[in-house]
């Protein structure tokens, strides 16, 4: 598959060019038989904001555990700002938000927070960090009694503590309901208005969509698609079919359906992908589920159905190297 490209960073006035934000050259990791990374190359440039997409598998935890540092490669080389990952992390030059990133349950947000802020190499202020995560209304809570999106927020105000010019998050909005999610977004358009580079991994296609300036798509330990949401869309043709007052299996069985599901961000919505839009509308309108569906829109395949179609392993022979026992990595 030919992998759509980015424009790379602008030379500096000076004439010599800028260091990336991150570099990833030809890194390979493996965990016994399993093969993480496959001479994975990345590149991101400064005041970029990208997101990582890749199925369960793709190696996208393992390349940004190199990114900050918690994994080493077996070969290859990477960089953050031309430092080494580990001198990045320890100086704030990145900050990272960890899906899993553990937090004390028995302390207060201030208290948690007073005290990592103190441990920083150059500190953004408390009360700037606290702002711009949306936590102040958290402050006095224990971390044990907060929900999971309530964390989600505490966590990416540590990813703020160090001022960093990197921000490195691993599903950041996972265990937030819908508003919750649209109002984290609205915080980090601030945050990367002031010119951070943002790199997110997330499962939800419409954030990766709406969000990110450019979009890398990683399946077994490579990139396969790097590009705009709609560079990497245009890879699919047909149309998308959307509605309600119908199962996605028996709008599966439709004449001119590839395949339907429930959409993502309105489950009781079915979207379909179709490979003759007339037909499928001949039949919803003629057929068994006349006079049920409602709500029918017809549009052009967007991320969700570029991103399947691109890790799709269907007509391909399985590499046992480069499969994983289901775990994220």
């Amino acid at each position: 598959m030919n992998t759509a490209t980015v424009p790379t960073p602008t030379p500096s006035t000076a004439g010599a060019r800028p260091a990336a934000a991150l570099s990833l050259r030809g890194v390979t990791k493996t965990y016994g038989q399993l093969r993480a990374l496959d001479e994975l190359d990345l590149e991101i440039g400064n005041g970029e904001i990208v997101a990582l997409l890749g199925p369960n598998g793709a190696g996208k935890s393992t390349a940004m555990e190199m990114m900050v540092g918690l994994a080493v490669p077996n070969s290859g080389e990477v960089t953050v700002l031309g430092a080494d990952p580990v001198t990045a992390t320890r100086t704030g030059l990145i900050g990272t938000m960890l899906q899993a990133g553990a937090l004390l349950p028995d302390q207060s947000v201030r208290s948690m927070l007073r005290m990592l802020h103190a441990l920083q190499a150059h500190p953004m202020p408390l009360d700037a960090a606290v702002e711009q995560a949306d936590v102040a209304d958290l402050l006095k809570r224990r971390i044990g009694t907060l929900s999971g999106g309530q964390a989600q927020r505490v966590r990416f105000a540590i990813a703020l503590l160090g001022d960093p010019r990197v921000l490195l998050l691993d599903e950041p909005t996972v265990g937030m309901d819908i508003g919750t999610r649209r109002a984290f977004w609205d915080q980090m358009r601030t945050v990367a208005a002031t010119g951070r580079t943002v790199v997110f991994a997330t499962h939800h296609l419409d954030e990766a969509e709406r969000e990110a300036g450019r979009v890398i798509v990683m399946d077994r330990g490579r990139v396969v698609a790097d590009g705009t949401g709609p560079e990497i869309s245009a890879i699919v043709g047909g149309r998308v079919i959307t509605l309600r007052g119908a199962e996605p299996g028996q709008v599966a069985q439709l004449p001119g359906v590839e395949s339907a599901a429930a959409d993502e961000t309105e489950p009781a919505r079915v979207r379909a992908l179709c490979s003759d839009s007339d037909a499928v509308l001949a039949a919803l309108f003629t057929g068994p589920l006349a006079g049920s569906v409602h709500e029918v829109l017809v549009s052009a395949p967007g991320l969700e159905e570029a991103f399947l179609r691109i890790t799709d392993h269907s007509d391909t022979d399985t590499d046992t190297d480069t499969d994983t026992d289901g775990a994220d990595r």
